[in-house]
This record gives C-alpha cells, sequence and structure tokens, in this order.
C-alpha cells in the first residue's frame, strides 16, 4: 500500500476510470452480441436498429478515450459486413 498522500488519491482515480472502461467495453460487446444475433435470425429491420445503437456506443468509448479509434473502424466495419451480409 502506497504511503504517499497524492499516490493513495492516484490508487483510487485508477480503479474508477478502471470499473468505468470495463463497464464501457462490456455494453460494447453485448451491443455488438445483439446485432450479431439479429442477422443471424435474419432480421434485417432490428439488425439497423441495434448496429446503430452499437455504432453509437463505439464511438463514444474512442471519444472517452477508452478505445483507439482503428479498433473502433474494425469492430464497426466488422459489424456493418454483418449486416451488409444479410441485405443480399
Amino acid at each position: 500500500m502506497a504511503n504517499i498522500k497524492s499516490q493513495i488519491k492516484r490508487i483510487g482515480t485508477n480503479e474508477k476510470a478502471r470499473q468505468r472502461n470495463a463497464s464501457a467495453k462490456s455494453a460494447i460487446r453485448t451491443a455488438s452480441k445483439k446485432v450479431r444475433l439479429a442477422v443471424e435470425a435474419k432480421d434485417l429491420a432490428k439488425a439497423e436498429e441495434l448496429l446503430v445503437k452499437a455504432f453509437r456506443l463505439i464511438d463514444k468509448s474512442v471519444s472517452d478515450g477508452i478505445q483507439h479509434q482503428n479498433t473502433a473502424s474494425r469492430q464497426k466495419a466488422s459489424l456493418q459486413r454483418l449486416v451488409n451480409s444479410i441485405k443480399e
């Protein structure tokens, strides 16, 4: 355990950030899973609706500094590709 007051505060701050980041990443995984399930069910309308929500969460994670822009782009492209696969 740290003895220095500023380090004790830093440990607390880091823990709060870690929990917030974990929650955001979990929400992104859940949203992605919902899109995948809608695609498997061949439900285009629902998949497109869920895709918008997933994109919003992914974009927010980048603006909050939780994910790198390239990671977000890769995730979005993957989800978009899945939804496009049932359009045809």
